[in-house]
């Protein structure tokens, strides 16, 4: 297993010190020792923005298993949200006050794929063996990416070691044939199947040497089909605590994304509904041209948390964006006091103007050239 671990003389620092040391205003040096047992410096930032984000060990490590994911994950709002989902759900087990982040390092660029294929081209594929004729349909594959992400802790020996692993499981919830054709996946389907396969992958990391009492978070996440503008989220989770062969405890996670106007199933959705068709409303009247206003809103548990907007315009003056951008915050603060909200206003130059606001604090604007 791979192990980080502190010098002799740095951790003599420590002691004396009482924390690490800093090396330049926001990092501390420790070494990390690799699989040949080789010692590398690496950096943990000082500065956590927020108490849900991890901080990650410096230099950045890429996945081992990385150019798979845009491969095999359709939409670039999956790839993002299946990474940053499984942080959420990781977070409940894995305290990022005390863990440090790092990209998977143990289920390499080989492995993902053999477990990634179908049974009939691999003895360790998970997905079901290929079918021809009319029987295609009967077996998609299910099990389009492995996510992996490492957790890291300092343990009171000054030793930072890896303390957690989290997997997701990226399932289709459409499976399009090399002919062409389209097979939808039930919901109830995509549990049962990637429940197994969960269950498979936890025991095979069991079985390597130094992960029998490391906790492994497992989360089940539905890609939306290919060319969707709102990401897929996941709907399950499970725990596998030290030495379990198994996770356990299966949990309904209650995310969605959708569209702004939404449908009535989400809750208070005319309330949202309303809010979003005034926004649009004043955007409209302010100018005579038309203005695209996307909206894509986030609910857990059924209630709204967040919304993005994404405006692109057509016309290039700074002195036009800048009364734009003044005139969208304050309509933000009119309407969205109370959840999270960001605002991106791009043109075919790029960028031009972001507003961020948090739910009951002040707002964050930025105007792209000032």
């Amino acid at each position: 297993m791979k192990r980080l671990l502190v010098l002799p003389g740095m951790a003599a620092v420590l002691l004396l010190g009482g924390c690490l040391p800093s090396i330049g205003p926001d990092k501390e040096e420790v070494t990390q020792e690799t699989e040949e047992m080789a010692e590398e410096t690496v950096m943990i930032p000082d500065v956590q923005l927020k108490d849900e984000f991890y901080r990650p060990l410096l230099p950045f490590k890429k996945s081992a298993s990385r150019g798979l994911v845009v491969k095999n994950i359709y939409t670039k709002y999956d790839v993002q949200e299946a990474e940053e989902g499984l942080m959420r759900l990781s977070a409940q087990h894995f305290d990022p006050k005390t863990n440090f982040f790092q990209e998977g390092q143990y289920i390499d660029k080989d492995t993902a794929s053999a477990w990634l294929a179908r049974n009939s081209a691999d003895p360790s594929g998970l997905n079901p063996p290929e079918a021809k004729g009319e029987d295609a349909e009967e077996k998609p594959i299910y099990l389009a990416h492995i996510i992996e992400q490492n957790y890291l802790t300092l343990t009171d020996e000054k030793k930072v070691r890896l303390s957690g692993m989290s997997i997701g499981l990226a399932l289709n919830s459409v499976y399009y044939s090399r002919d062409g054709k389209q097979t939808t996946i039930t919901d109830e389907e995509l549990e049962k199947q990637g429940m197994e396969m969960a269950s498979t992958i936890v025991t095979r990391l069991r079985s390597k040497e130094g992960f029998e009492d490391i906790p492994i978070v497992v989360g089940l996440f539905k890609q939306e089909k290919r060319n969707s503008i709102v990401p897929g989220t996941y709907f399950a989770t499970a725990f596998a605590d030290k030495g379990k062969s198994a996770p356990a405890g299966w949990k309904e996670v209650n995310e969605q994304y959708a569209l702004l106007p939404v449908s009535s199933d989400i809750d208070n959705y005319r309330d949202i509904n309303t809010t979003y068709n005034k926004f649009k409303q004043d955007i409209d009247e302010y100018f005579p041209s038309f203005v695209n206003v996307v909206g894509t809103s986030f609910y857990k548990d059924n209630r709204l948390q967040s919304i993005s907007f994404s405006i692109p315009i057509q016309f290039f003056g700074k002195s036009e964006i800048i009364g734009f951008t003044q005139f969208l915050t304050g309509k933000v603060k009119s309407y969205y006091s109370d959840i999270d909200i960001e605002v991106s206003v791009t043109s075919v130059n790029g960028p031009e103007a972001l507003i961020v606001k948090k739910a009951g604090e002040e707002e964050y604007v930025h105007i792209y050239g000032y």
